[in-house]
């Protein structure tokens, strides 16, 4: 059995069959259960999630009808109903790990982090495409949300955003310079006071003997960071700065005396 929220919510029997999951109220609370996969959630969270401030009086009896109704639905789908248990100050889900995708995704960032503390990141790369896979749109696309699915869903994203930055990384260490340029472009108009792209991004533009356009995102960052915030770029991304200005003035010494130098 497969549980998949990275994207539309759909539950995959072993036989294959495959569910998509509506708006209701029961999607609400298996989406917050399976968030939260092995840990007792307590009924007021899942109250919280279901009604937010306007909970009614009978939100006790009628969280335990939704239960009642999703151990149902478990059964008419061959799976365990006894896969929801009842705690005494709340109810948990206790599926294997491997079997949400979720928590897939969590493990593959985790794995292409670690080979890149160990200097592999061909091997990355191939966990973060193996993460990027799992996802079929905006997790739980579709589906009424309330404060603890959204927070799950801010962590997914942050979580995925983190991902991409492995990517470029990754991508950086195996000298794919050019192939990154069109992805970085389109991070950086996506989130213009993330310094951080900003710096991979110039990085790979020296790297593929732009300079010039490196010089010019520089520039392009200064501006936004003056205009919106009045700061400086960090001295991370000044200090770049002045290696290419001082690349520049090199090579333009070197040709003056008639020294070629060869490009970078």
């Amino acid at each position: 059995m497969e549980f998949n929220l990275l994207g539309r919510f759909e539950m995959v029997a072993d036989d294959g069959r495959s569910y998509l999951l509506t708006r209701s109220k029961i999607s609400q609370l298996l989406g917050v259960l399976l968030a939260h996969n092995g840990e007792t959630v307590s009924t007021g969270t899942l109250i919280a999630e279901i009604w937010g401030e306007k909970v009614p009086r009978s939100a006790l009896t009628t969280l335990q009808t939704y239960v009642y109704h999703a151990r149902k639905m478990f059964t008419s789908m061959g799976i365990d109903s006894n896969l929801l248990i009842t705690r005494p100050c709340g109810y948990t889900i206790q599926a294997a790990p491997d079997a949400i995708d979720l928590n897939r995704f969590e493990l593959h960032v985790q794995q292409a982090r670690k080979a890149l503390e160990d200097a592999r990141p061909d091997r990355a790369l191939e966990f973060v495409e193996q993460a990027f896979r799992l996802w079929r749109g905006p997790m739980l696309a579709g589906m009424m949300t309330g404060a603890v699915l959204d927070a799950a869903i801010t962590y997914l994203d942050e979580l995925r955003f983190s991902a991409t930055e492995l990517h470029i990384e990754a991508g950086q260490r195996l000298g794919r310079h050019q192939e990154l340029v069109p992805q970085l472009r389109m991070l950086v108009a996506q989130n213009p006071l993330n310094e951080s792209l900003h710096a991979q991004l110039i990085k790979a533009l020296h790297k593929c003997g732009r300079r010039a356009e490196a010089l010019q995102s520089y520039r392009r960052l200064w501006q936004v960071l003056d205009t919106e915030l009045g700061v400086e770029p960090a001295p991370e991304l000044q200090r770049l700065q002045h290696e290419l200005l001082d690349l520049g003035a090199a090579r333009r010494g070197a040709r003056r005396g008639g020294t070629p130098v060869s490009p970078q």
